[in-house]
């Protein structure tokens, strides 16, 4: 555990912003590369050079909740640490952007691949990057629309590195602007509107909620505690943080937990063509085991 400098630490006493324009704290270009080795090394993040900023801002939290006078006095604690505080680095580093029905022609593509599979007893589905949740709990709508009931033979696991966007993702409570994209239909159909104290906020129902299990997981684990095979492995805007080494080395990995017949979506701007010996596109950033012939050319 990093050692807490003072005993207020234990009442969540922190030290106040500086407000004055000036940094509050010195952060050498040493330190800025340090961080970036450690959530390499830790997370497979490989943190860009114009990322100084976001850097010192989110960490520079840390080390005032923590009363730390300087970063290279967290980020040697950080290297003896054992636990809590490399998952506060990790969190407060990690970005999680996401919106119900992101991407939408994804979810159009993957109600039709559920429908091809509608024989099936149970479809297993992966969302790698659950963040708050929004992306799951569409992938559960999705799948109840394409079979037309609110039990479909369909379970999706939810993953994420950020432990703190996890508790958001399995309250299943937003603020109504969340949703504000969503039909009226979809809105009456997959959840219920707060009243009194929570008037302004919306909860997913019950049966959209038991579709899907969150789990902590970070990608570059040596192992992985999965056993199922998945139709459907939903891998949005995630590689776009690891160099094309660990993308290789992380689409490696999904090749057997993919159903002969399933499909991996991938986010807008990225794009696994150098790694046609794994994956096909199919369109729309969407893509498919490679056939035999391309595996052994």
């Amino acid at each position: 555990m990093v050692k807490l400098p003072n005993s207020r630490l234990a009442q969540g006493a922190a030290l106040p912003a500086n407000t004055s324009g000036a940094r509050e704290f010195a952060f050498s270009a040493a330190d800025f590369d340090r961080v970036r080795r450690l959530i390499f090394e830790r997370a497979g993040i490989a943190l860009n050079v114009s990322k100084q900023s976001m850097v010192y801002s989110r960490l520079a939290r840390r080390l005032r909740t923590l009363r730390m006078d300087s970063f290279v006095s967290y980020l040697d604690a950080l290297e003896q640490d054992s636990g809590n505080e490399w998952e506060q680095f990790v969190n407060s580093l990690t970005t999680n952007l996401t919106s119900f029905y992101r991407e939408a022609h994804h979810f159009q593509i993957l109600t039709e691949h559920l429908r091809r599979l509608k024989d099936r007893s149970r479809i297993d589905i992966w969302c790698c990057a659950s963040s708050t949740g929004e992306e799951p709990y569409t992938l559960a709508i999705a799948a109840m629309e394409a079979f037309g009931t609110m039990a479909p033979p369909v379970r999706i696991l939810a993953t994420d590195i950020d432990t703190r966007v996890l508790e958001t993702a399995r309250n299943g409570v937003y603020r109504d602007e969340v949703t504000e994209k969503l039909s009226p239909e979809l809105l009456h159909r997959y959840f219920l509107r707060g009243n009194s104290a929570k008037t302004g906020y919306v909860r997913l129902r019950n049966e959209v909620m038991r579709l899907v299990t969150f789990r902590q997981l970070n990608l570059l684990d040596a192992t992985w505690p999965i056993s199922s095979r998945f139709s459907a492995i939903f891998c949005r805007n995630v590689m776009i943080y690891f160099d094309k080494a660990t993308q290789y080395r992380i689409l490696q990995r999904f090749v057997p937990l993919l159903e002969s017949d399933g499909l991996l979506f991938a986010g807008h701007s990225e794009n696994f063509s150098y790694a046609r010996d794994l994956f096909e596109s199919r369109g729309q950033t969407t893509y498919a085991l490679a056939s035999l012939g391309a595996k052994n050319g």
